[in-house]
């Protein structure tokens, strides 16, 4: 007596996907693929030179100014202290090869992901057909993601940072759409009674007023970034994501730890200090823009009085 349906059938997607895949999707549309990873090679290589290239002493210098600047003195300390810390570690060049990845994947993803997130924000049709999609990009395990991009797109560094973007694209889509929703409809429709055109409407009213839960989406995807770079060191990618895979096969549970290490640090000063730019991108009640400019100097005098919301 059969247990289950598959005792009779048992449905052959398995065999499916992998026809479609190797059969039509990796024949017809890998020379695109291919074209595809040639602005993310050419952002990636210079970033990655250019960081390699900077004296050590200057981060020594800027990192610290930077997270000073953004999240206190308390930060700035850590930042000091990691940087150091990373340089006696000798993971160094590990480390700033992961960090050129990270910034290189979470700019594509803003490039990608904040006009996706206004137009979801602006059409319902729209914000309905691509939720089911994040939904599948959120929950697929990290490691299935490797299978396809390989085929696609081979092995190596860039190979990573796309199955980085594709991992790390939900949140600031999905909280972009959710901050532009959240502004207050009475102040649409007053820019709409004084004239205000669709793009002035957004560029002046919603994005400024929903510009603390873009940056949440912002630091969440850029802490996905900080996962997945590290996954795709199983395709090659390197950084300090190599350094845990080698000692993990190599049994060197010493090598290893250092990558760990790194990445924890390297995860800590990230995440603060875009925390505090989200906590520091606020609008004045009068609608007042918030220039990077004047968004860092609000973060200094936050520094001593806690949050600036003006």
């Amino acid at each position: 007596m059969a247990d289950s349906i598959s005792d009779f059938y048992t449905l052959p997607l398995d065999d499916w996907i992998e026809v479609v895949v190797k059969e039509w999707l990796v024949p017809n549309f890998r020379p695109v693929f291919q074209a595809l990873q040639w602005p993310i090679d050419q952002v990636l290589s210079g970033l990655e030179g250019f960081l390699l290239w900077l004296p050590f002493p200057v981060f020594v210098v800027v990192v610290p100014l930077i997270a000073w600047r953004a999240a206190g003195t308390g930060v700035a300390i850590f930042a000091l202290s990691a940087v150091l810390f990373l340089d006696l570690l000798g993971i160094w060049r590990e480390t700033m090869v992961t960090l050129s990845m990270i910034i290189t994947a979470v700019a594509f993803c803003v490039i990608v992901g904040v006009p996706l997130g206004i137009l979801a924000a602006r059409s319902d049709r729209f914000a309905g057909l691509i939720r089911p999609v994040l939904d599948i990009m959120q929950t697929i395990p990290p490691f299935v993601y490797l299978v396809p991009i390989v085929m696609l797109f081979g092995v190596g560094i860039v190979p990573g940072v796309i199955a980085t973007i594709i991992f790390a694209l939900p949140p600031i889509i999905r909280l972009t759409n959710l901050g532009i929703r959240q502004v207050q409809g009475e102040l649409v429709e007053a820019g709409l009674a004084f004239g205000a055109t669709r793009r002035q409407l957004l560029f002046e009213i919603q994005i400024p007023l929903a510009l603390r839960t873009i940056m949440a989406g912002l630091n969440q995807t850029l802490m996905l970034s900080l996962s997945m770079v590290v996954i795709a060191a199983l395709i090659g990618a390197g950084g300090l994501g190599l350094t845990v895979f080698t000692g993990l096969g190599r049994l060197d549970i010493g090598r290893a730890s250092l990558g760990g290490i790194g990445i924890v640090l390297l995860a800590i000063l990230l995440d603060r200090v875009t925390q505090a730019l989200g906590e520091g991108a606020q609008v004045t009640a009068t609608g007042e823009k918030r220039t990077f400019k004047g968004l860092f100097k609000g973060l200094g005098k936050g520094r001593q009085g806690g949050n600036d919301s003006s």
